[in-house]
């Protein structure tokens, strides 16, 4: 992903001032609130029904046209349902609801995990280097600046899974930045590393389906 999407805009919002921010996904907008979010590491609701731990999730689900949700450290990125959905009275709602929550000076999650680096001590060498360098030369510096993600799953006959989420999750150029940014540059650190595949957990599946559903009946 590039940062040459990064439009900001600074909106005052009662003694708040949030900015938002353009990602590479027309479909994502990036809040800043100037203050942190999560602090470290990243959480993703793909589904209103996942945001049960997050009262500010919740009410971001709340406002129509919301497909989901996720938090970076010092970020919040929106994602709505389609690109033919107008910014307008989402950007609105949304702009509210984040000024409300952190005004209220409550928790921003209760008991969630948060994706922080997958390191463990079960790892070999090249799994090791394969976490270090999502963490350090691409997450972080990259993914993360555009309101995304990417998860570490699994490495398996060469293959690397990893999960896209945030603004990650249906951008246009997502499997562009896979192969031409994330497969290459693990390929020229780690020479065991052939391929690198994009991988939803089942509840993702089970979610997309569902909603691919709901879409198609809407548009009857």
């Amino acid at each position: 992903l590039t940062n040459n999407y990064s439009l900001r805009c600074k909106v005052p919002v009662r003694q708040l001032s949030i900015q938002t921010q353009d990602t590479p996904n027309p479909r994502s907008l990036k809040f800043l609130p100037g203050k942190p979010v999560l602090g470290s590491g990243t959480l993703d609701f793909p589904t209103a029904s996942s945001a049960g731990c997050s009262p500010l999730a919740r009410d971001l689900f709340e406002i129509e046209g919301v497909k989901s949700v996720f938090y970076g450290p010092d970020f919040i990125t929106v994602t709505k349902i389609d690109e033919d959905v107008e910014w307008t009275d989402i950007k609105r709602h949304a702009l509210e609801a984040i000024a409300n929550f952190f005004e209220s000076g409550d928790p921003i999650t209760m008991g969630a995990v948060h994706n922080e680096s997958s390191h463990s001590e079960d790892d070999d060498d090249i799994v090791s280097m394969i976490k270090e360098l999502l963490d350090t030369r691409i997450r972080r510096p990259t993914v993360q600046e555009d309101g995304g993600d990417v998860i570490y799953k699994g490495f398996e006959g060469g293959t690397v899974k990893l999960k896209l989420v945030g603004s990650c999750t249906g951008c246009p150029s997502s499997t562009v930045t896979l192969k031409n940014g994330i497969q290459n540059m693990l390929q020229f650190y780690v020479p065991e590393v052939s391929n690198v595949e994009q991988v939803e957990d089942e509840v993702d599946e089970v979610n997309a389906t569902v909603f691919s559903e709901l879409e198609r009946k809407l548009q009857k």
